[in-house]
């Protein structure tokens, strides 16, 4: 009998988007698959959305109130059957022979510690304008040469490329719930150090949707995230060290928290502090972050936090104008989609050949 794979999809506010990734989840190609959506006290209709697919397999849990996103995932991992765990956001989308081509890929003999990974992509609202970018990650790794490239080079792995086994699944432990932001970051380097390395299957393909400053990964002004984030810079640190604690794991942790010092200075200057004291543990030391070119020269003249809020929010904006389009165009197809469908569907005038 083919392995039980459990697609997990914890869910906050998703109503408008929540369909298109519970259809993507349904029609999975590999045959053996449970869905479970855990609703974590949305306000919406989220949970009527997803009920409306029970037929289909869906099963929803409510969560009375809001606990956040490792609460309802840690909800999820003690409610799921599989031998295999597929996470997946509420808006985002899986390939529809995504987890049949990563189970396609394990030989007889392979371990149930082996993680599987695949490529993944931006989107709005159409997939078909994705484009899968390829970076060191994408390839098989040994635990402390992939978490030493991510922190060194600043990359980042969408958690539902991940396929990921029970036995890693307890052994990796439940999500920290202290981490309202990289909660899934912080895991999956837990996931990684069980693992007995990653395998990379190049035509497998998840759709990462571009939901802008509404998404949970949208630090902004919260101090909160900022400081959960710093929790989870220090165990990232800590983890890689624990796998090799040499000069290029130093260099690669120094490089990784210089890159992200830009979060938290220099509105938290606090935790830009415990950040350089970190630094100082590993030999090296932190230097106030650097604009991009695009925007440095507003520093003279405006201040330094006018140059970073130009940074991150004009970005965001021509982000914005590009989702409104995107969405635009994707409600015209969509309409005439179904116009089509609906005239394919009419019965064909009658004849005097017919009658």
């Amino acid at each position: 009998m083919k392995p039980l794979v459990s697609i997990l999809i914890p869910a906050y506010n998703a109503e408008n988007l929540i369909e298109y990734t519970l259809r993507s989840a349904i029609a999975q190609t590999w045959p053996r698959k449970e869905i479970i959506v855990v609703d974590d006290g949305s306000t919406d209709r989220t949970a009527e959305v997803a009920r409306r697919y029970s037929s289909k397999g869906v099963s929803v849990i409510s969560l009375p109130e809001n606990q956040g996103v490792a609460a309802a995932e840690n909800h999820a991992l003690r409610l799921y059957q599989g031998d295999y765990i597929q996470w997946l956001a509420a808006d985002d989308l899986l390939g529809p022979d995504k987890i049949e081509r990563q189970m396609a890929a394990l030989q007889e003999g392979d371990s149930r510690r082996l993680l599987l990974s695949c490529p993944w992509a931006h989107f709005y609202y159409r997939t078909r304008h994705a484009r899968f970018i390829n970076n060191s990650l994408c390839q098989s790794l040994s635990p402390v040469e992939w978490l030493l490239r991510k922190m060194r080079d600043d990359l980042h792995m969408q958690p539902a490329t991940w396929l990921t086994s029970r036995e890693l699944a307890d052994a990796a432990g439940p999500f920290d719930t202290r981490l309202v932001y990289d909660d899934d970051g912080e895991y999956f380097c837990r996931v990684l150090l069980a693992s007995e390395g990653t395998h990379f299957v190049p035509d497998a393909h998840i759709f990462y949707r571009v939901t802008g400053t509404t998404s949970v990964s949208y630090v902004g002004r919260s101090s909160k995230k900022r400081d959960a984030y710093l929790i989870s810079l220090r165990l990232h640190v800590q983890y890689l060290r624990s796998l090799e604690d040499s000069e290029r794991v130093h260099k690669a942790c120094l490089a990784y928290l210089q890159s992200k010092s830009i979060f938290f200075y220099p509105e938290r200057m606090d935790l830009f502090v415990e950040l350089q004291s970190l630094a100082k543990e590993l030999g090296g030391e932190l230097h106030p972050p650097r604009l991009r070119w695009k925007y440095a020269w507003m520093r003279p003249i405006l201040g330094h936090n006018t140059a970073k809020w130009a940074q991150i929010t004009l970005p965001q904006f021509k982000s914005s104008i590009v989702r409104a389009i995107d969405k635009a165009m994707f409600d015209w197809e969509s309409r005439g989609d179904r116009a089509v469908t609906a005239h394919k569907s009419e019965p064909a005038p009658s004849t005097a050949q017919d009658e």
